[in-house]
């Protein structure tokens, strides 16, 4: 039970590193959301559909991925996901950020 409170205090902090985490993914390489989900499955950032596809529509609209529709062997086409430049920008601003806070907590917890 202290396994799931201890989750639920950390969600807010997941939830706002998601778009870093989902810009990351599709960094190394196109991906469709199955994909991505299935990359997340693995590691803190789990996530489910109804999450993931309203963030990756923003990353979207906001010109950050684009996508384009792959015939599949397995059924209907797949919507592949890539990072466009200013995806690109927007995940190394996002990493920079992120590095800036790592280390000021570190400098934080240090004595003066």
């Amino acid at each position: 039970m202290a396994e799931d409170t201890d989750k639920d205090v950390f969600s807010p902090l997941r939830k706002g590193l998601l778009e870093l985490v989902v810009l990351k993914v599709i960094s190394a390489r196109r991906a469709y959301a199955a994909d991505i989900l299935a990359r997340l499955a693995e590691t803190e950032f789990a996530t489910q559909e109804g999450t993931l596809y309203p963030l990756l529509s923003k990353l979207r609209r906001d010109g950050a991925v684009d996508y384009e529709w792959v015939e599949s062997e397995q059924g209907p086409p797949r919507k592949y996901y890539s990072l466009t430049a200013k995806g690109k920008e927007r995940a190394d601003e996002l990493d920079t950020y992120w590095k800036t806070l790592h280390e000021t907590i570190i400098k934080l917890s240090k004595k003066a």
